[in-house]
């Protein structure tokens, strides 16, 4: 990358301590946990009964040493126009508290562990969806959409919208039209979420010359784009019922939940402020998590 050397500093060597803490930021943790809270309640649902503990702690295990090691590779990768951002300059790559190198390898070992103990201890299906969905956002999104156009993360986020289908295929060792539904409830939750949080840093964007929506077009446009795909995600999420048999709980919920989520995006198209683009992208997170934690529970209640 030209220029690279310019906008972050080389490792720093000799501290005499493993930086531990660095490579676990490496992993994005937080955006491992959203993962994980789609996951689990998938399992329950595609369960005729719960499934066992051990079967859910080694899907967890494996989606988060495969997610870990898809985020790594994002950092190593965009590590330049990392530096040239404000909230994401103290990056242990562009510090260099840890070495490209070095965070290769650790991404690399993670996901061979990460396919190997979804293989041995769940299935081949679920570890396969797994690679599938880090090959998609590394070489599909990271290296090719987000830097070309600002059609970025509506093809990309397909890649946060693949651990449901490994919940779903780590129990029932197969694909329906049900976990399908689930992939395109996150699909389609992802451009809002997302953009709403570029709305905040669209001058970081801009400087670093990557072609997020909101750093491209009027705000006008951005907000209208994200009511719309609110509208789509919030329909999609109450025709699940028709497919999948969940209840009371999570109607009630996903509805409330999608009234919430509307009048968010809202008040953002009638006042597109950072301020207000920050509240949709904080909802946008609990609208998720209320979806699919009230489809697990519901799952709970029907199968005891």
């Amino acid at each position: 990358m030209a220029g690279e050397a310019q906008h972050y500093r080389p490792a720093v060597a000799g501290f005499g301590r493993f930086p531990f803490r660095a490579y676990v930021t490496l992993t994005k943790p937080r955006i491992i946990e959203l993962l994980l809270v789609t996951t689990v309640p998938t399992m329950f649902v595609a369960s005729a009964r719960l499934p066992s503990v051990q079967l859910v702690i080694c899907t967890v295990v494996g989606g988060t040493l495969a997610a870990g090691g898809a985020n790594v590779l994002n950092m190593v990768y965009d590590r330049d126009i990392d530096a040239k951002m404000e909230r994401t300059k103290n990056r242990p790559l562009v510090t260099g508290e840890v070495t490209p190198r070095a965070a290769v390898g650790f991404a690399v070992g993670l996901e061979i562990c990460a396919f190997v103990a979804l293989w041995s201890t769940v299935n081949l299906l679920s570890a396969a969806l797994a690679l599938a969905a880090v090959v998609f956002y590394f070489g599909v999104y990271t290296i090719w959409l987000k830097r070309s156009t600002p059609q970025n993360i509506v093809i990309g986020g397909a890649a946060g919208a693949v651990p449901v289908l490994v919940g779903w295929s780590a129990v029932t060792d197969r694909l329906a039209i049900a976990p399908l539904l689930l992939f395109f409830i996150i699909f389609l939750w992802t451009p809002p979420h997302f953009w709403a949080l570029a709305v905040r840093y669209r001058d970081d964007y801009r400087a670093a010359e990557v072609p997020m929506l909101p750093a491209i077009a009027e705000l006008s446009t951005v907000t209208r784009r994200i009511l719309f795909y609110v509208v789509a995600v919030v329909a999609l999420s109450l025709c699940l019922p028709a497919v999948v048999n969940v209840g009371l709980i999570y109607i009630v919920v996903t509805a409330v939940a999608g009234l919430c989520f509307l009048g968010y995006s809202l008040a953002l198209v009638r006042q597109p402020t950072p301020a207000r683009a920050m509240r949709l992208f904080g909802f946008s997170i609990t609208y998720l998590a209320l979806v699919f934690v009230s489809m697990g529970v519901d799952a709970i209640v029907r199968h005891p």
